[in-house]
């Protein structure tokens, strides 16, 4: 197996394979694979650790945010710079430019590559759409009212976000650990991955402090003017 994987979540799925593997005799991988080697995984900082990661935006869109702060991280996700968004475009853009390179219209009947590109231009062009759409929600944002609504009056609506954070599903105690102790043990991660998949970690799920994560800044922002389109 490699020795570093993405996520906790993907390091306990191959941990999980590969024992499979073994229980079945199939080895521990491949030539010089030495199945006695601890587990390890990319440290994950929690989301207030970064708060201008995509993790850390959706950390801070609770739904006390103002409406200043909202349309501040939308701006921030579709900024045409760094945006998060906007790259996401650029890099689904160019998976479909690489499809390109690879077409070839010999067989008029069977031409897959050029059905994968059709789907990654298709996802390229709703992407910009989405860009623009949001270019058009943030001045919205912007005019909505603070105050929280009467809950029966959501129930109308349904909640559209369908996913958790890593630490609305762990705990803040499994992710947040920021102090420098977790570099230099390096059975930091190996503890951080079985506690993930132990399986009481399901049954404590907390969610992130709200108080930490929609704090008002020290000063108002400053008036926000419309977009000029």
């Amino acid at each position: 197996m490699p020795e570093f994987y993405p996520s906790i979540g993907e390091a306990v799925g191959a941990a999980m394979q590969h024992n499979i593997r073994l229980a079945h005799g199939g080895g521990g991988g491949g030539e010089g694979s030495n199945s006695d080697t601890p587990l390890q995984v990319r440290y994950l900082p929690h989301p207030s650790a970064d708060p201008y990661s995509v993790p850390g935006m959706i950390a801070r869109l609770t739904e006390t945010a103002t409406p200043h702060e909202v349309a501040g991280i939308i701006e921030e996700v579709n900024g045409a710079l760094v945006g998060a968004l906007p790259q996401l475009t650029e890099l689904v853009a160019a998976a479909a430019d690489w499809t390109r390179a690879r077409l070839t219209f010999e067989d008029p009947h069977h031409n897959p590559t050029f059905d994968t590109w059709t789907r990654l231009a298709a996802a390229t062009r709703l992407l910009r759409d989405v860009q623009e759409e949001l270019e058009v929600a943030e001045d919205m944002v912007a005019a909505c009212p603070a105050e929280l609504s009467d809950p029966k009056s959501r129930d109308v609506v349904p909640a559209l976000r369908t996913r958790e954070l890593l630490s609305d599903v762990l705990g803040d105690d499994v992710v947040a650990d920021t102090e420098p102790s977790a570099a230099q043990n390096p059975g930091a991660d190996r503890q951080r991955a079985a506690r993930a998949s132990s399986p009481h970690a399901a049954t404590q799920r907390t969610a992130p402090s709200v108080g930490a994560m929609s704090e008002p800044p020290a000063t108002a922002p400053p008036p926000r003017s419309p977009r000029a389109r």
